[in-house]
């Protein structure tokens, strides 16, 4: 029987067997099945930035009805929003849409118009990082999209991991896969894809920090293209 409540000590001693038990290659498959039988669906939550479905779509088929976190900063593409509702209806999940404290009229008034373009890494922190923390404080496991080939700063992401900036377990089971091995898999399984992925945006966040990527480029080079930051600071 799957344990309801542990001890910090006892989720980080789950982390590590995982990651030995599963390696650096293990199947996306096995990784979420490891999951299952060691986490209940309640303890279990799944983050989605609405860019593809696939680890939605995975994840369900072991753990119906499981949460998907969409960070709802109020700057999302209306593709995203459209992706969104597309995923709540076809998929067995529960949409949680994390909301920031603020909307984006009061941190205008608060912080000044468009913090994004003067202060990217507190508007980062102000809808993301500290909305998905609070959010993420009721679970003990949670499963992110993020993949090796996605940037350089993504290159040793394991398949199961302590998450201490969470305290809970964190389990990236498309860590291996490349860009195209996902848009096969959404398009032989119809999974849904943002459709802004056709066009050039192989990572899509927050409108107005969001460009297509050139070609040669790494998937993430589209995001604050021409500041000096890769990531909002969720992953670091």
């Amino acid at each position: 029987m799957t344990k309801l409540v542990r001890t910090t000590q006892e989720l980080q001693a789950l982390a590590l067997s995982g990651a030995e038990e599963l390696g650096w290659e293990a199947p996306a498959e096995q990784v979420i099945g490891w999951v299952r039988r060691n986490f209940t669906s309640s303890q279990t939550a799944v983050a989605c930035s609405m860019a593809d479905a696939v680890l939605p779509a995975l994840v369900s088929e072991q753990i119906p009805g499981v949460d998907v976190l969409f960070l709802e900063t109020g700057y999302h593409f209306p593709e995203t929003h459209t992706t969104r509702a597309t995923v709540a209806e076809y998929f067995p999940v529960n949409i949680v849409d994390v909301l920031p404290e603020q909307t984006v009229a009061e941190q205008d008034a608060i912080h000044g118009k468009d913090l994004f373009a003067r202060n990217p890494a507190q508007c980062c922190q102000l809808r993301k990082m500290d909305p998905l923390k609070k959010a993420l404080a009721g679970y003990q496991v949670w499963f992110t999209g993020v993949r090796r080939d996605e940037a350089p700063t993504r290159t040793n992401t394991p398949l199961i991991s302590w998450d201490a900036s969470h305290g809970l377990v964190k389990v990236n089971p498309l860590a291996g896969w490349s860009l195209d091995a996902l848009v096969s898999y959404a398009e032989d399984k119809l999974i849904p894809v943002n459709p802004l992925m056709s066009k050039g945006y192989l990572s899509i966040g927050c409108a107005p920090c969001t460009r297509p990527v050139a070609p040669g480029e790494d998937p993430r080079a589209g995001r604050w293209a021409g500041l000096d930051k890769t990531e909002c600071g969720i992953h670091l």
